[in-house]
């Protein structure tokens, strides 16, 4: 239900940002699991599409995955190389797509877990359902798109 709304979200901001040369993508939540890196995997085909259609290089992409510190990071990290040879034979392009570095930024987001202005796209599929309230920092002029 909420891919078309993502898409949208994605295709704007890439469009906004002029030829971007790194791309840096947030999940809160992530989890560990086969869908973990499924958001992060149709974000960067959108993009590399875009990128496509646009006559752009490619970006660097800055993949941070977010979750408590019990989460299993380790079984994420082991499947990475196997992720990004699949994502890059599904996007075909001759020119191929831009390198991916991926972080794991274990703790919870009731707190700061990121420096100022570090991300550019924050997803969160099931993680703010935990919130108990809105955070006292919570900033009214972030753009939803």
């Amino acid at each position: 239900m909420t891919r078309v709304m993502r898409e949208e979200a994605i295709s704007s901001l890439y469009r906004s940002m002029q030829q971007p040369k790194r791309l840096a993508i947030a999940d809160l939540g992530c989890s560990c699991g086969p869908n973990t890196l499924f958001v992060m995997s149709e974000a960067i085909k959108l993009v590399e599409k875009l990128c496509r259609e646009l006559k752009h290089e490619s970006p660097e992409y800055e993949i941070y995955l977010n979750d408590l510190p019990g989460n299993d990071f380790n079984s994420i990290f082991k499947s990475l190389e196997r992720f990004k040879e699949r994502l890059r034979n599904e996007i075909e392009d001759e020119h191929g797509m831009g390198s991916c570095f991926f972080n794991g930024v274990p703790g919870s987001f009731y707190g700061r877990i990121f420096p100022r202005k570090t991300l550019h796209f924050v997803h969160s599929s099931y993680s703010l359902m935990w919130l108990s309230k809105v955070s006292c920092n919570f900033n009214n002029k972030i753009r939803f798109n």
